[in-house]
């Protein structure tokens, strides 16, 4: 029964490396402070954390009761405070808002592919990469540039300002 389980988890971790590279990959290619290692590392650590969470010989172990959301809910919690570090405020703009949010959507990948949800995994790796390279599809990047303009004006209006005062 455990061999069983151990080949159906390593096919879920490899499963997870892959899913969580392929995001990561995407990231690096666009120069993002995280990559393929950060990427692939968090989703490999929610997938082992979601594996131990229902492992079969953990009801013996523990003689407790047998609640897998209990895991998934501090992976979470502590993705979540992972990717509290990777935003910072300069000035008008706030940066590191898009790798802390595909950080913890990427943790999610990892917890359904232990959970053997591997279509979700990969449909949700699907929408991650349409989502993360949107500022290079025709459309979608006119927004960005957009948004960009108004930020730098605001700064050279907000300088302008302090250089009057002063």
């Amino acid at each position: 029964m455990f061999l069983d389980f151990d080949v159906i988890a390593m096919g879920k971790v490899c499963f997870s490396f892959l899913l969580g590279g392929v995001i990561g990959y995407e990231r690096e290619y666009h120069n993002s402070p995280a990559g393929v290692r950060t990427y692939a590392a968090v989703c490999l650590g929610s997938c082992l954390f979601g594996i131990a969470s229902v492992h079969p010989g953990g009801f013996n172990y523990f003689q407790s009761s047998f609640d897998p959301t209990r895991i998934a809910a501090q992976v979470a919690s502590g993705i979540g405070f992972l990717c509290a570090g990777v935003i910072f405020k300069e000035g008008l703009n706030t940066i590191g808002l898009t790798t802390a949010a595909s950080l913890w959507a990427t943790s999610a990948i990892g917890i359904v592919i232990a959970f053997g949800m591997y279509s979700i995994a990969m449909l949700t790796t699907f929408f991650m990469l349409i989502l993360l390279a949107s500022p290079t599809i025709p459309g979608l990047s006119a927004i960005s540039v957009r948004r960009r303009r108004l930020n730098k004006q605001k700064r050279e209006d907000e300088k302008n300002n302090n250089n009057t005062k002063n």
